[in-house]
């Protein structure tokens, strides 16, 4: 029911996740994100957002992204009807898909890159998940919403599409979280919601949040 990538950005670090659906409320569902740890899409016929939750942990404890999703994933009863993805902070991904997901359901896993999804048109879906974010240019949320509108104009979710959602994290800049929880258009809706976050009164506000790169901030 769910198309999503994450991927960092080699330049600056900054590590962000894109997924639709063709449900309500996908971002509250799949993406979860710290930029101490990594990134995290937990999504699937029955998704567990514990999953993304304790993979974010586990990653911020040291292990790899594929140590965390096996560690998450094992004991699980209910794994075959989840999917779940992960990055960690060096970049390193991974990914599982349960078998009792809805077809067309899959994955790639690449440096610094991975996409997943379920009850999709095909792998054709993936690959331009894929190949749309590696072609597009300027920042990573740019490509990450290019990503999301190649992906939906290959076939997207076969039920069509009613979220979208936008997550970026990084150690010197405030979180970007956005959310079109429903719409008849929900890329375009995302893309929308994400250009007003650079002009007027909201864009000259974000300098004023702190990051955990501030040098008078408490560590903790």
């Amino acid at each position: 029911m769910t198309f999503s990538i994450l991927a960092r950005d080699l330049g600056t670090g900054a590590m962000g996740g894109a997924a639709a659906t063709g449900s309500l409320c996908v971002g509250g569902w799949v993406l979860r994100g710290d930029s101490r740890a990594g990134l995290s899409a937990s999504q699937g016929a029955a998704p567990s957002t514990m999953w993304g939750e304790d993979i974010l942990i586990l990653m911020r404890n040291g292990l790899s992204a594929e140590q965390a999703v096996v560690r998450v994933t094992c004991g699980d009863p209910g794994r075959e009807w989840r999917q779940i993805a992960a990055l960690d902070r060096a970049g390193q991904t991974a990914a599982r898909t349960g078998s009792r997901n809805t077809g067309w359901r899959g994955q790639i896993v690449a440096p610094g890159l991975v996409v997943s999804g379920n009850l999709l048109a095909g792998p054709e879906v993936l690959d331009a998940l894929r190949d749309g974010f590696l072609a597009a240019s300027g920042s990573l949320p740019d490509r990450l919403l290019a990503a999301l509108a190649a992906a939906a104009a290959a076939g997207g979710d076969t039920r069509g599409l009613q979220s979208a959602a936008l997550l970026v994290v990084a150690d010197d800049a405030p979180p970007l979280s956005l959310r079109v929880d429903w719409s008849e258009t929900p890329v375009t809706a995302l893309q929308d919601l994400h250009a007003r976050t650079l002009t007027g009164a909201y864009a000259d506000w974000l300098p004023t949040v702190p990051t955990r790169r501030d040098p008078d901030r408490p560590h903790v």
